[in-house]
């Protein structure tokens, strides 16, 4: 048995806005994917996953319990197969921000879900908010607290423009171009970042008024300018805000960035070769890069190694 295959993601805007209601653009990323597999001989490689798949599924009994309007699963059928050595094999790095935990959520619900809303129907608004609070529901097992975003993510595998919190629709993106300079890629840390913790710090800094105001009077402002920019391509204006984004988090989400990326962070925003974001929750995992000339960025990081997301 070997299940469909289910996409990481990238939110390349909106980190940490979203849940303070600003925009956000989250795309498939196909380089990383898992499914659901069958292991019958019970692997070393494959018992952690399914042990983690037990966990997930007593949940899941609970959840449909409590909220038996919400969702409902095939235990029966989830059950045994988790006796029978079900895992996820998945090729995404845990802790590094493209979803890893997402991917498996959506292959879970896609599997085992009793009246499954399909990606083929019209997907109204309505159908991608149900489907965003179920998955919801099922990821907290995972996250503590979830939007649900990432597994809707995975599972449509389409981009998704985020107005705010209960207004969300498949976005159209500017196709890529084969042979433009500009680029969004990834850096990686080398490090794993823990979501928990870092939404704890943010959590405690929304308790000040001066964060708060940054916040809304900068960080959501720079955001919701960047995702417009991007989706209509206009990338000149793009650069301006993604700058002025980057330097805001500099300022203010130090503790989200790992240390030894501080002076590379200002680095970029100097030289305006490239420019860092937070890619998901930060800690470590991937920072995400947009630069307009990919060579002069390659140049500037030649110590590091990037992996291009897209090309514009």
């Amino acid at each position: 048995m070997h299940g469909p295959l289910f996409y990481s993601k990238i939110l390349l805007f909106g980190e940490y806005g979203i849940i303070r209601d600003s925009k956000g653009l989250s795309i498939p990323y196909n380089f990383y994917n898992g499914a659901l597999k069958m292991d019958t001989h019970h692997t070393i490689s494959t018992h952690k996953s399914n042990a983690s798949l037990k966990r997930f599924s007593e949940y899941l009994e609970t959840l449909q319990t409590e909220k038996p309007k919400l969702v409902s699963f095939d235990m029966n059928a989830l059950k045994k197969d988790v006796e029978n050595g079900l895992y996820f094999d998945s090729s995404i790095p845990q802790g590094y921000g493209v979803g890893s935990s997402g991917a498996l959520v959506a292959a879970i619900y896609d599997k085992y879900a009793n009246n499954k809303i399909t990606v083929l129907e019209n997907l109204t608004r309505e159908k991608l908010l149900t489907l965003k609070a179920i998955f919801a529901e099922m990821e907290s097992f995972f996250h503590g607290k979830s939007s649900g975003l990432d597994p809707l993510n995975s599972y449509l595998s389409l981009p998704i423009l985020i107005n705010s919190k209960d207004n969300i629709e498949p976005a159209g993106i500017p196709s890529q171009t084969e042979n433009g300079k500009g680029a969004v890629f990834l850096l990686d840390s080398g490090s794993i970042g823990e979501t928990a913790p870092m939404i704890q710090i943010f959590m405690e800094n929304m308790k000040q008024e001066g964060f708060r105001n940054m916040l809304k009077d900068q960080f959501t402002k720079h955001t919701d300018a960047c995702v417009e920019d991007f989706l209509q391509g206009d990338v000149k204006s793009l650069f301006g805000n993604i700058k002025q984004l980057s330097k805001v988090v500099l300022d203010n989400f130090k503790p989200m960035i790992p240390a030894q990326f501080h002076k590379l962070w200002k680095k970029g925003i100097d030289s305006n070769a490239y420019y860092l974001k937070l890619c998901g929750s930060g800690g470590g995992g991937y920072m995400l890069g947009f630069t307009e000339d990919i060579d002069k960025a390659r140049k500037a990081l030649k110590d590091y190694k990037l992996e291009v997301v897209y090309n514009f």
